[in-house]
């Protein structure tokens, strides 16, 4: 018997990983925990931060398009998951509102974990690749 839900959690969350295998993994996840219905895949800071100005200029621009998370990976070429929240601290609260980030690691180093929390909209700090409990535990 299936006990997962008709319906998914969030409509839509953001990945940003130059890893495929990583994104391919995590997308997998959510998907199959219903955790939400879009899951919108960038290798990239710049493709995403460039994404989510893009839905500034959105005429009809709704809460359920805005993805409720971003994971992100921490360590990443040329321009890391660091760079990427300070940009998004640029962004309008209109947008940066709506948003949760969960900042994504291979590694265990203490002090990436305290940079990135001291980020207003980074709540937690997960391990890769995203697992059923991480989920549970975001809700």
């Amino acid at each position: 018997m299936n006990n997962k839900p008709s319906t998914t959690i969030h409509k839509a969350v953001m990945l940003i990983d130059d890893n495929d295998i990583d994104n391919f993994i995590n997308e997998k996840i959510i998907k199959d925990c219903y955790f939400a219905e879009n899951v919108y895949i960038h290798s990239n800071t710049n493709s995403a931060l460039a994404f989510l100005k893009k839905m500034l200029q959105t005429n009809n621009l709704t809460k359920e398009l805005i993805p409720a998370y971003i994971f992100l990976d921490i360590n990443m070429p040329i321009m890391d998951g660091f760079y990427f929240l300070e940009e998004f601290e640029k962004l309008p609260t209109e947008l940066k509102s709506f948003i949760k980030i969960t900042m994504l690691t291979p590694s265990s180093n203490l002090l990436d974990v305290e940079k990135a929390l001291k980020y207003k909209q980074v709540l937690s700090f997960l391990h890769k690749p995203l697992t059923e409990s991480d989920l549970e535990n975001l809700q």
